[in-house]
Order: C-alpha cells, then structure tokens, then sequence
C-alpha cells in the first residue's frame, strides 16, 4: 500500500483457558489491558464462552484453496467409511466434507481444514503443524524393560483412515499363545484382536490434545502391551466399566461410532474385561500418570503364577462385569473365571476374602449362608 508491504497478522482465539502472560490472564476492557482476575464477572463469563469451543472446530490449515483440501484429505476412505458412493466433480465432495464438518468454506472460494477432518482423515499427520505429534507410536521391545528397542513405527494417516491398517500392524507385531481352557486348545495372538480394537480406539478417541508434545502410543513387550494416551480420563480408572459415556472429543467419538470404530454406549471397556475372562488372561491394569492414562493388557499366566494384586483386580473387574450385567459374583462365577474345577472352591473362597479385606468388593448379605454368598464391588448400591 502507498508503496510499503502490508503484513496482516491474524491471532487465534484462545482455546480452553485464556492465554497467559508471564503467569497472569488478561482481557481488554474497552481500549486497555487489564489483568482478567480484577474483573470476576467478565472471567465467569469469558470461561462460559471457553467452554463452548471444542477442538475438533479449531482450524487444522486455514485459507487453503478447494485443490489443497483434496490433496491434503483422503477424501475417498471417507466416502467409503461413511458408505457413500465417491461423488463427481470437487464441489460435490467438498459439500460432503463440509456437511461432517471436516472442512468449511471461509465464503469467498477458500476453505479451512476443521482437526476433526485433518485428525480423522489426514492422508499425511506430518502435513498439519499442529497435529504432527499426534500421530500413533507403535514400538515393539526385546525385552520387559524399554531398554532394547526392536522396531518402532509412527503412522502418519488420519485415525480413521489409517485405523485397520494399524490394527493389522499391531496384531502382526503379537506373538501367539497356545490358549487353553474356556476357549479350546489353539494357537492364537497373545491379545485378543477385539480387545486391542476397543483400547486403541478409546486411546485416540478420548486423548487431550490440550497435551503438546504427546499422542497415543502402544508398547509391546514379549508378555504385555501397554496402551497410552494423552489426558486423565473424565471418570476414575475403577468406574470405568459402570459410568455413563463421556468424551471430551464428543465429534470425533460420534463420527467414529457412525463408521464402526467404536461405540458411545460405554460398552468398550466391558468388552475387553470380557475377552480377558474368556481366555483367561489376568486382568488388565488401568491406571493413571501426572498427565497420561494408560491401559495394561497381559499375556496367559496359569492362575498358581498369578500375584495376590493380580488375583484381586481380577475379583474385582469380574464384579464390575457381572454388576452392569444385573449378575452377582459367586464362588461359582468366580471358579469359571479362574478356570477352577469345584474341588478347589475353598481356594476362590480365599481370592474373595483377599478382595473383600482390600476394599475392592462386599457381600450382598452378610447373614447368608456360605453357598449363598453373593457379591458386588465396593461402590455398588
């Protein structure tokens, strides 16, 4: 202009919690700066609006032309993941991919890539700043410590794009066991494959992206796999088989449930306590770090290697399992979890006193008699 460069610079909205400065929040009251904390009203106010801007709605890649979208999305695993036919012509995809709100037009011919279709349906993570370290680590170790490094491998493609290509790439990783008892005598992978589905699936549904630096990873070692993603869960580790959905990427769970991804009822986490009971694995170990949650799947042990930690997480998810199911744990379900032959009742009988004494399950009715003992986990009702 007038003979000078014009540099326009335009700053994002702040996303989740305002932006600070040298550790104080500020808002402009009129023409000036002020510090956000001498203005209560506006704060309360200002973290109404915060609450109501959701990630997956941020921009991806702004101002970009309708050719960049196409080159950028892998626009046809998404007509295929939504059952479509692939439309004709760019502006009847764009249209589409704008209708699941993966993209948006700016209106004047440009158009913004949304994280939810740039996450969801990136033919290349690497190609989104924002989004690189989001990418799934899948690493494989020589031995039970992460001292020896076999392979590691990183995808780089949308979640739900990439999402059976990743999951055939970690169930080649897995080692099989010979299984042995409710399931019959065979070879199969040490996890089962739905499990693995469902953990997966919640790892990069359910993550904070909030969390820089971070993104799902699966670790597997030659008698676990370890499950890792970015954020402490909405709900405590030990109710995650009885609470209500929640998500904090409600779009994406949505959009991945509509594909067969997952599913939003809750039941997930159910369906991997379940498979471990059928083959009569140990119990999966869900936990918590500072910032991360993590979920734990272990190889076949026979019950007499099992620890007592083991043995009462076990007593405990069985409770859990057969509480959301209007069911009891009994010294009888309990005796077909472990796999038991009823001769040896009087060793589950020991599993029960071990959880009760730790907090972990009750007695329905401290009154009935020994064959009649019926029992819940400890929150139940």
């Amino acid at each position: 202009m007038e003979g000078k460069a014009v540099v326009l610079l335009k700053v994002s909205a702040a996303f989740r919690h305002p932006v600070r400065f040298r550790g104080a929040e500020f808002i402009r009251i009129g023409s000036y700066k002020k510090k956000l904390k001498d203005f209560p009203e506006k704060e309360r106010q200002l973290w109404r609006a915060l609450d109501k801007i959701s990630f997956e709605n941020e921009s991806a890649a702004n101002n970009i032309t309708s050719d960049e979208v196409l080159q950028l999305l892998d626009f046809p695993a998404y007509f295929e993941m939504v059952d479509l036919p692939l439309r004709e012509g760019r502006s009847a995809i764009l249209a589409r991919l704008a209708a699941d709100d993966m993209i948006i037009s700016n209106g004047d011919g440009r158009w913004c890539i949304t994280n939810l279709g740039a996450v969801l349906f990136a033919r290349r993570l690497s190609d989104f700043r924002t989004l690189r370290r989001k990418a799934v680590r899948v690493i494989l170790y020589a031995g039970d410590s992460r001292v020896e490094t076999l392979r590691e491998r990183t995808g780089n493609r949308g979640y739900a794009a990439g999402f059976q290509e990743l999951i055939d790439y970690i169930t080649g990783q897995l080692p099989s066991n010979e299984v042995i008892g409710q399931a019959l005598r065979k070879q199969l992978p040490m996890f089962p494959e739905l499990a693995i589905r469902e953990l997966v699936a919640n790892a990069v549904i359910h993550q904070d992206f909030c969390v820089s630096g971070s993104g799902p990873m699966i670790e597997i070692f030659p008698r676990r796999m370890e499950i890792t993603n970015p954020g402490l869960p909405l709900v405590q580790t030990d109710r995650f088989l009885d609470s209500p959905p929640r998500s904090r990427n409600e779009a994406m769970a949505s959009f991945m449930r509509r594909i067969g991804v997952c599913e939003e009822r809750g039941s997930g986490v159910d369906k991997v306590v379940a498979q471990a009971e059928h083959y009569q694995l140990p119990a999966p170990l869900f936990e918590t770090t500072d910032e991360h949650t993590r979920v734990t799947l272990f190889a076949h042990r026979d019950l007499k290697d099992m620890d007592k930690e083991d043995r009462i997480r076990a007593c405990y998810l069985h409770a859990c399992l057969r509480y959301v199911q209007r069911e009891f744990l009994t010294n009888a379900s309990l005796r077909v979890r472990f796999g038991v032959e009823e001769q040896n009742k009087a060793a589950v009988s020991r599993y029960i006193r071990e959880a009760i004494e730790a907090g972990r399950i009750r007695a329905v009715d401290e009154a009935a008699s020994r064959r009649m003992m019926k029992y819940v986990p400890f929150w139940a009702s």
